[in-house]
This record gives structure tokens, C-alpha cells and sequence, in this order.
């Protein structure tokens, strides 16, 4: 799955535990009618991926959605969904330097054809 918006918030990389369990936080707004403030996380090595990125970055997140069973001290049973990103890119240059994909011309570009016949043999299969 992948997400695309501009980087709101990158927050610093925290460590946990005696493991030193690594985790950045980066929040990206959508680009939509209704935009939408989401928080992916980056883990262990993948908090390096952040380094290169500021905030108004338009970017494309590749995230793997994770949900886990958490059982209170009183019994009742959780449930907790996050989202993790495992890749980062950024949108801007790759639409700058992007030769290969030219502009669409408009429709006026295009004349349209004139002389042509019903008899005419073509090669098409169907």
C-alpha cells in the first residue's frame, strides 16, 4: 500500500527498552478534497530513511498496515492498529527528472483524420 501528501512532522528517532527498539514518527497530509493527517511510523533501521526528508516534502510512502491483541489487567481484550513505512520517496524531484513521461499535449494538438476508408486492410487481431 502507499501513501502520498506533504510531510507535516517528522519527529526525532526515540529508542525503548533494554533491546534499543528504534522508532521515528513522521505525520503526511493528503492531498484530497478532505486532507488527512496520517501518522507512519519507521522502525529499527528504517529510521535512517527519514534523514534526507523536511517538512512541505511531497512524498510517496510505501506502509504495511500492523494491528495487534492487547489484554488489560481487568480482562478485556484491545485491539491496536498501526501503520509502518518501509519506504520513502520523494515526488517532487521524481516528476522533475522524470524524461521518459513528456507533458500530454492538448486536444488541439491533434488533427483529426480525413482520409481514410471502411476497405482499408489493417493487422489488428479483433
Amino acid at each position: 500500500m502507499e501513501i502520498q501528501g506533504r510531510i507535516k512532522l517528522i519527529d526525532e528517532t526515540k529508542t525503548y527498552g533494554t533491546n534499543g527498539f528504534r522508532k521515528r514518527e513522521l505525520v503526511v497530509t493528503t492531498e484530497e478534497q478532505y486532507p488527512q493527517h496520517i501518522l507512519v511510523e519507521f522502525v529499527q533501521d528504517k529510521t535512517d530513511l527519514l534523514n534526507s526528508y523536511q517538512v512541505g516534502q511531497l512524498v510517496k510512502i510505501s506502509i504495511n498496515l500492523r494491528g495487534r491483541e492487547w489484554v488489560n489487567p481487568q480482562g478485556e481484550t484491545k485491539y491496536f492498529n498501526s501503520i509502518q513505512g518501509w519506504r520513502i520517496e520523494n515526488m517532487e524531484n521524481a516528476a522533475q527528472n522524470n524524461p521518459e513521461m513528456p507533458p500530454v499535449p492538448p486536444m488541439e494538438a491533434f488533427e483529426p483524420a480525413e482520409e481514410f476508408s471502411d476497405d482499408d486492410h489493417d493487422d489488428l487481431p479483433f
